[in-house]
């Protein structure tokens, strides 16, 4: 998945940043609110980590800005701010969720995949494809009753193509979505990671269901029923 964090102050924005990374988030971090409307404007992001209180533009206006742009991406607001009235200015500018400092980042990211979830109906908490097993949560994976062993890009190429079982992902979607802004590779590396998930979840165990879509990119089939 891929996030954005906008958030002003260095030390917490560092903070967020490295604890989405190692939680294989792609993340993209801007530090004022017109920083943060530009990227979340002009990209796609699966949620937004948005403090309130910014440089520029604040972080109510900044959300009521992109939902006024049709940007509907899930927003959860940061803020120092525990007034009833603030929590209702939040929510009402459009975001869902709201959390106030100090929090817990494991409370954060469990908000953040909660709000995933919601947001494209029915996305269950572990993903299940045949005998393959995936917990988000746990960053562990299984196909039948053996773990699999998964970095963290794995994990999340490996969600990405389980979350859209069945149909095609483009290159440029799995850069999107399991890479980030600052990347400045090629669409290679899409494919070396594909190789490494086959090594690890399809040869070992006889199957051939990550399937190459000449020219456009790749697919987790369907287990074919028995």
């Amino acid at each position: 998945m891929r996030v954005l964090v906008v958030e002003d102050e260095p030390r917490m924005s560092t903070l967020l940043e490295r604890g989405f990374r190692e939680e294989g988030y792609a993340v993209d971090v801007a530090a004022d609110g017109p920083g943060g409307l530009w990227l979340a404007t002009e990209n796609a992001y699966d949620a937004v980590v948005l403090d309130a209180m910014l440089p520029g533009l604040d972080g109510f206006e900044v959300c009521r800005r992109l939902r006024g742009a049709e940007r509907w991406a899930p927003v959860i607001l940061l803020t120092a701010l525990d007034g009833v009235e603030d929590r209702v200015r939040g929510l009402d500018a459009g975001a869902d969720d709201y959390l106030t400092k100090p929090f817990s980042f494991a409370e954060l990211a469990a908000r953040v995949r909660a709000l995933v979830r919601r947001r494209s109906g029915a996305r269950p908490a572990v993903l299940m494809v045949g005998d393959l097993r995936l917990d988000p949560a746990l960053h562990r994976a299984w196909r039948g009753d053996v773990e699999i062993g998964l970095s963290p890009k794995e994990m999340a190429l490996l969600e990405l193509l389980m979350r859209h079982h069945g149909e095609v992902v483009t290159r440029s979607q799995i850069l999107d979505h399991v890479w980030d802004f600052a990347y400045g590779g090629t669409s290679n590396v899409v494919d070396q990671y594909i190789g490494y998930l086959r090594k690890k979840v399809a040869r070992p165990f006889g199957r051939d269901d990550i399937e190459t879509v000449r020219g456009v990119g790749y697919r987790l089939r369907d287990p074919v029923p028995g």
